[in-house]
């Protein structure tokens, strides 16, 4: 018997009554409605905090579907996203997990940074991601036909990649695919201008910074100031901390660990705000 649906960790559902705010860069919003449309699985490609969960999470709502958003970490298993037996009172129950509840309800499953789950993760995703658009519950002796309104969403950074966590080929030709990369300058300030509430003429040196920060990747720092860290630092900028410190907690400290480097990304901030 089914159980009650518990509330999972990582699962977040969103109203179409309240769609969060994302600003298009090119035609992703189109692309995204007509793989849903078409009942095709899609991949989003790009770094961290670049904001592909918010466009998840946006494009749901605008489709007025619910979303299971899960964060895939090493420990995650195919039980983890299917379901497992529980002990309830006495009693065992099958207690569906997130893709289970995913596909039971049409809604849209999301599966952030894939490559960071098992590898039992990927061969359950398989008979979701052809024409069977099934899954298999072998425990209940169940096998579940994904319905019209359901799809199946995965993400991951390029940059994370290695020998040990890759998506592997097989498994990537089973999607359609989207790149993401940080917005244009006059994108970026807009975003976080509307995100942290800081007004938009203090946001432009704010990006600009982050341009000349950015541009040390590969050089100073491994990994670099993401849209996310922008809009945390405008957000204390505008709560009226000093802009030194403020780009300091979010911009500085986040990424690196090396007091000569840190001591250069501060004075490029210096320069910036006196």
């Amino acid at each position: 018997m089914n159980a009650s649906l518990p509330q999972h960790s990582d699962e977040v559902s969103h109203s179409a009554k309240q769609i969060p705010f994302y600003l298009p860069i090119s035609n992703e919003c189109n692309l995204f409605e007509a793989t849903y449309r078409h009942r095709l699985p899609l991949l989003l490609k790009g770094p961290t905090g670049c904001g592909k969960t918010r466009f998840v999470a946006h494009m749901a709502a605008r489709l007025g579907r619910p979303l299971f958003t899960v964060s895939c970490h090493d420990d995650l298993t195919a039980a983890d996203l299917t379901g497992r037996y529980l002990l309830k009172g006495g009693e065992t129950v099958w207690v569906d997990g997130p893709l289970t509840r995913a596909i039971r309800e049409g809604g849209i499953c999301y599966l952030d940074e894939i490559v960071e789950a098992r590898k039992d993760v990927t061969v359950v995703l398989h008979p979701l991601t052809d024409d069977r658009r099934i899954l298999p519950l072998e425990r209940t002796g169940e096998t579940l036909h994904a319905p019209d309104e359901f799809m199946l969403v995965v993400s991951y950074n390029p940059g994370y990649q290695n020998i040990l966590k890759s998506l592997k080929p097989s498994t990537r030709q089973r999607f359609v695919s989207l790149s993401f990369d940080f917005p244009p300058g006059e994108v970026e300030v807009e975003i976080v201008a509307n995100e942290s509430g800081l007004a938009r003429e203090r946001c432009i040196p704010l990006i600009n910074l982050a341009t000349r920060l950015r541009a040390l990747k590969g050089i100073d720092l491994e990994e670099i100031v993401s849209t996310r860290l922008l809009v945390y630092c405008a957000i204390l900028m505008e709560e009226g901390l000093d802009p030194l410190q403020a780009a300091e907690i979010t911009l500085v400290e986040p990424l690196c660990d090396e007091m000569d480097i840190k001591e250069g990304l501060l004075e490029l901030i210096r320069a910036t705000y006196g």
